[in-house]
């Protein structure tokens, strides 16, 4: 699977990850509803937000790193969606510690 293939899957994946990430990754689940409701959205829409911030926004070494992950996952697009959602929620904790 190309690159491309990968960041259209994750785009298009937002509303169907309900079905995977909250049985398989319940704490991420959580921190991502925390997340969305905080940036007033539900938590596709945070996914596809955060599938459009790193795409735009994540340095050098965030991309290598998912990189990394995505060609030792099972599923690639999952990896890639799951590693592009944490990115974006590690920035609205960084924002929130800026605010106080």
């Amino acid at each position: 699977m190309m690159l491309g293939e990968v960041l259209s899957a994750a785009r298009k994946s937002g509303d169907g990850i309900k079905d995977w990430l909250a049985p398989a990754e319940p704490e991420i689940w959580d921190a991502l509803g925390k997340a969305a409701e905080a940036e007033g959205m539900d938590h596709a829409a945070f996914a596809r937000m955060a599938v459009a911030d790193f795409t735009n926004r994540a340095p050098e070494e965030d991309w290598a790193t998912m990189m990394s992950r995505i060609r030792d996952a099972q599923d690639p697009g999952r990896a890639c969606l799951l590693s592009m959602i944490t990115w974006r929620m590690s920035k609205v904790d960084t924002k929130c510690d800026h605010n106080h």
